[in-house]
């Protein structure tokens, strides 16, 4: 696939943004890099003069824009999902520099959408919005002083999926048919409808139990098959528990 059409395979994620100033400013820095696809959950203000204003000319990224009420509309239909975070937090999976993120997500987009989540300005994403994307993906700024705007971090991650698209590295590792969003969150949903009938799992008293399994089940990138088969094997325990 060439840069353009990969490219056009990536989501830009924005979650609860507070200043519609940053919407455009996340605007500008896609159209500059070549991205289109942004998405807004719950952003407090939008459409805003404001927005298009910090645009700078990127009118049609907003213009396309779509607004969605939560990240699992957001992510609906993809296949892979980036958190871009800089909290230290018990993780699945090591964090990957912003870098090694945007290679990772463009090694995938022949078989799917992507997505790049950001979180609020003040509070980033929450723990539940990180452990529902694939991994964390993190910004190496100076330890001293790390804050970014949010207009900033997007540019530079854009930068960064833009350069992996023109000048891909020659030996990435992939998985040729990663389960997507919905089916691994399908999955999630039985396992948890399973445990509950069972009597396994009391969600008044869940002692963080899903927390710990999606981060089990999150440390490797399951497959379609591998999912058909975990849920095949819940299938046949509920058979026998009927």
């Amino acid at each position: 696939m060439n840069a353009v059409g990969a490219l056009d395979r990536i989501r830009i994620v924005l979650t609860r943004t507070s200043h519609p100033g940053n919407i455009g400013a996340a605007a500008r820095a896609m159209k500059t890099m070549g991205l289109s696809r942004l998405y807004l959950i719950e952003p407090a203000s939008f459409p805003d003069p404001v927005a298009v204003a910090r645009a700078s000319g990127a009118d049609d990224i907003l213009d396309a824009a779509v607004v969605v009420g939560s990240l699992d509309e957001a992510l609906q239909g993809t296949i892979l999902a980036a958190a871009v975070t800089a909290r230290r937090r018990e993780r699945s999976v090591a964090p990957r520099s912003a870098r090694e993120g945007a290679i990772e997500l463009l090694a995938h987009v022949d078989g799917g959408d992507v997505a790049l989540v950001f979180g609020t300005e003040a509070t980033g994403l929450t723990n539940e919005e990180v452990e529902r994307c694939s991994m964390p993906v993190s910004i190496p700024a100076n330890p001293g002083y790390s804050s970014l705007n949010l207009g900033a971090a997007v540019q530079l991650l854009c930068y960064e999926l833009r350069m992996a698209a023109i000048t891909p590295p020659p030996l990435v590792n992939t998985a040729s048919n990663l389960a997507s969003f919905d089916e691994v969150e399908g999955f999630y949903g039985h396992l948890e409808d399973a445990m509950v009938r069972s009597g396994f799992y009391d969600p008044a008293n869940p002692k963080r139990l899903m927390q710990r399994l999606r981060r089990l089940f999150g440390r490797t990138r399951l497959e379609k098959e591998e999912v058909n088969i975990l849920r095949g094997i819940i299938a046949a325990f509920e058979r026998k528990v009927d």
